[in-house]
């Protein structure tokens, strides 16, 4: 196993290249992306409207964004976790060669957040697309691609109710009261 000396080690994914034999550290994906947030909600609104959604709304609070549309007779929900402007990533940062942080002036640090926001937004469209395309394509049933996200009458999304109690159901081979009635 290869394994970095602790100074370069890095939380993103890397590989190496054989031809060189050196280590290359993958971007994630819209790393750097100078794609409006308005400009990505309005490639879903689009995306949506091509692979026929019958309505769909988009709202924000301050911590997430929700997408909610219906398809194929069903009620679907992603929710998106935005960033917390106040984290470190965003007011802090490491001046030249320093091994010091530095408070971030306010223009810099709104900055760093709209940017990750962006790129958060890009990964959505992504998300939604390649599921919308996989359906398309006949690779998996609506059902397959959405089904953590589909809505039930209570509101919440099965995503939700289930990952929660993913362990035991898998624990006990059981599904949960609510949902094994139905079957």
């Amino acid at each position: 196993m290869f394994c970095l000396p602790v100074r370069h080690r890095t939380n993103g994914p890397f590989r190496l290249q054989e031809r060189t034999g050196r280590i290359e550290f993958m971007k994630r994906f819209a790393s750097g992306t100078e794609v409006s947030t308005d400009r990505s909600r309005a490639e879903i609104d689009r995306l949506l409207t091509r692979y026929g959604a019958a309505s769909f709304i988009v709202g924000q609070s301050a911590d997430r964004a929700m997408i909610a549309f219906e398809m194929q007779g069903k009620r679907i929900k992603f929710i998106l976790p935005l960033p917390d402007r106040n984290d470190e990533r965003f007011t802090y940062y490491k001046k030249g060669n320093s091994s010091a942080f530095t408070a971030c002036p306010p223009e810099m640090s709104l900055k760093k957040y709209e940017q990750e926001t962006r790129e958060r937004w890009r990964a959505l469209v992504l998300c939604i697309k390649a599921k919308l395309e996989s359906v398309e394509s006949k690779i998996e049933s609506f059902e397959e691609a959405f089904l953590p996200h589909i809505v039930m009458a209570n509101g919440q999304t099965i995503g939700e109710t289930l990952i929660p109690q993913l362990p035991k159901i898998v624990e006990s081979g059981r599904m949960p009261a609510l949902l094994s009635a139905a079957h």
